[in-house]
């Protein structure tokens, strides 16, 4: 089976490593790839939102099955053209990924289908949604509708803040588009877990639970970044919380997207806040959550392309989903002065250490190969993920490997799996 993977991330690097895992597949290609993936896959340098060329490149390529791995392509419509061009691919259509894509309708959704969420009220006027602060309970959450790079959901503490965050959304327009709609939406307080569930349709079966940190630095504080670091699994999703969420949550939403004409087909990311009043949904997701993905994905017993390919065809009732009974721990190393601004281009060192090293893995987000070795080219560069038999010894080993990696403005996060010690 020739494969060919869409994206150029950290998430895509580690669905690509477990891709060429597969006894089943042959060859794998990458669109555009990055240095990391370039050592398990052929890359093509093409933007993931020109599917003209991405479906050429397919035909020419004869491919056997296409994976759309990011946001923004699948909210673009990307697995839509492949698709209608006779491909199989995993990534759900355009009109399911809207609930990534566009958090007034996720809201909408689950308000209609009862499925457990903050209330919130949802505006395109700034000045409607100013008003509506005037009386509000403070703390609130404001969320620009559209994509934002996980960038925009702002937490308001007072009025003066709320304020701002709508200037900030609506009339600066900080996350462009993304601005037009906002969802104010009640503070929830809880411990927060993700949870990503590969779907056929009609089946949704969730995979191992994870925990993401967004802030940018240690103990929570800083700016919201794409994701610093995550652990896999949480010590606080028990066994009783999953069936609440399986028959509450998950699968009403798989049937509520099919009951409005959007089956979903792929991963639906969801992430929860475990309230004093149960499980809740914060977001909805239409992919491999980043860095969830490289805690994930290295856990799972089975082949990657069997459950995939399950999706796509609607069977996944027939897959026996399982994963390794032990933890993982990603660190990020980012550049310093992500998510604002920072340099790029610095050389990385350390890299083949991790060649020779079982349950340890630098999953590559942002590098470029140059005549120089491998650089940085983004704000995350690598999350450095290990596993350990249990949490504690898998964040004992990630931290350890993070050593093993240099480069200069290197930055992380020192606390990432913090929570650990207080399950």
């Amino acid at each position: 089976m020739k494969v060919l993977i869409v994206g150029g991330g950290g998430r895509e690097h580690a669905i690509t490593y477990a891709v060429s895992k597969s006894k089943r597949v042959e060859k794998i290609y990458a669109a555009p790839g990055n240095a990391g993936i370039a050592e398990l896959a052929e890359c093509a340098d093409i933007s993931v939102m020109d599917a003209d060329r991405l479906v050429a490149f397919a035909k020419e390529k004869e491919i056997d099955f296409v994976i759309v791995a990011p946001d923004d392509p699948l909210a673009a419509g990307v697995a839509d053209a492949f698709l209608d061009a006779g491909f199989k691919t995993f990534g759900p259509r355009k009109n399911a990924a809207i609930i990534e894509a566009s958090k007034a309708f996720s809201k909408d959704l689950m308000q209609k289908y009862n499925i457990p969420s903050a209330a919130s009220v949802t505006f395109d006027n700034a000045d409607e949604a100013l008003k509506y602060l005037e009386t509000s309970d403070m703390p609130v959450v404001l969320k620009a509708d559209g994509l934002a790079l996980g960038k925009g959901v702002l937490i308001c503490n007072d009025l003066d803040e709320a304020k701002d965050g709508i200037k900030t959304i609506m009339i600066d327009k900080k996350f462009g588009d993304s601005g037009n709609k906002v969802v104010v939406e009640e503070f929830m307080t809880g411990r927060e877990v993700s949870v990503l569930c590969y779907s056929d349709g009609k089946t949704i079966k969730p995979m191992t639970s994870a925990q993401d940190h967004k802030r940018a630095g240690d103990n929570d504080t800083g700016l919201n970044t794409g994701g610093m670091g995550t652990f896999s699994p949480s010590p606080f999703y028990t066994d009783e919380i999953a069936d609440f969420c399986q028959k509450n949550i998950y699968q009403p939403t798989i049937d509520a997207m099919r009951q409005e004409g959007r089956e979903f087909k792929g991963v639906l990311f969801v992430g929860l806040m475990l309230t004093e009043k149960g499980p809740k949904v914060l977001e909805f997701n239409a992919r491999f959550g980043d860095p969830e993905a490289q805690v994930v994905i290295p856990r799972m017993k089975n082949d990657i392309i069997d459950v995939m390919e399950a999706c796509a065809d609607g069977t996944l009732d027939k897959i026996d989903l399982e994963f390794e009974d032990n933890a993982a721990v990603c660190v990020m190393l980012a550049s310093d002065g992500y998510p604002v601004s920072y340099k790029k281009g610095f050389v990385i060192s350390g890299l083949d250490t991790f060649k020779d090293k079982e349950g340890y893995y630098a999953f590559h987000s942002g590098t470029k190969l140059t005549d120089e070795g491998v650089v940085t080219n983004g704000g995350r560069v690598l999350g450095v993920t290990a596993l350990g038999s249990n949490l504690k010894e898998a964040r004992e080993n990630a931290y350890k490997a993070t050593e093993w990696i240099d480069f200069e403005n290197k930055y992380m996060r020192h606390d990432i799996g913090k929570a650990i010690d207080e399950a």
